[in-house]
């Protein structure tokens, strides 16, 4: 069942937070919208999905949390930045609106599920599966229209079943090394997250993310090269 405790491993950061998202999706009956009913009831079912979408700002990413990282960006602040990524991008071939909307709801059902890193260990059919279910609890709060919308967009990510789908990776992955390159700055430690550059390793392709990410490998390669050699024991 979605918000189920079992979902994540017992020291996960999110277990602490599925017991009120299950609540909130349980509390009276969570039904299609019909188009008969659908002006009485917008305000409950919008209420209810905003409640749940709210705790987007409170679930932290994962990896941060289990590399000791103080008040990690939250899945909210995740999605936030890679939206406004989005929106600056000067690639005439893409659909910049699509893009934006991609960006927003590739991890709605993080609200849900909580953010699954590998750490995890749990098999990645298997977060697809939770994620699809979240998925259709979630669509299942608004009108048909807005349903389908929304769900084929979290579909057209899963699948990057278009061009638009695969630069939103990209820049998913992107903002991932920014916020760890940031984060060691923060810390005053070059190089302490190196294994999530490495984890990007050859996965970047679209040119502005390339120069995008040349750039900031440069900047932290000369941080790390002039932080002080730590004394060997």
């Amino acid at each position: 069942m979605l918000g189920d405790p079992s979902y994540q491993t017992s020291d996960s950061p999110q277990c602490t937070l599925l017991a009120i998202f299950s609540s909130l999706l349980n509390s009276n009956s969570i039904l299609p919208v019909s188009q008969a009913t659908f002006s009485h009831s917008l305000n409950i079912y919008f209420y209810k999905l905003l409640s749940l979408l709210h705790f987007h700002q409170r679930v932290p990413r994962t990896g941060w949390v289990y590399r000791n990282v103080e008040r990690p960006e939250s899945v909210s602040d995740h999605m936030y930045r890679m939206a406004v990524m989005a929106l600056v991008t000067k690639d005439k071939h893409l659909n910049k609106d699509r893009c934006v909307r991609l960006a927003l709801v590739h991890d709605m059902a993080e609200c849900i599920v909580g953010d699954i890193a590998p750490a995890d260990n749990i098999p990645k059919e298997e977060k697809h599966r939770r994620e699809e279910e979240a998925m259709k609890q979630l669509t299942q709060l608004l009108p048909e229209d807005l349903r389908k919308e929304l769900y084929e967009l979290w579909e057209e990510y899963e699948t990057q079943s278009s061009a638009e789908a695969k630069f939103v990776k990209q820049l998913d992955q992107c903002e991932m090394i920014l916020q760890a390159s940031e984060y060691e700055d923060l810390e005053n430690r070059p190089g302490r997250l190196q294994d999530f550059y490495d984890s990007t390793a050859g996965k970047f392709s679209h040119p502005e993310i390339v120069q995008l990410v040349s750039e900031l490998e440069a900047e932290r390669n000369a941080n790390i090269a002039a932080a002080p050699r730590e004394p060997s024991s």
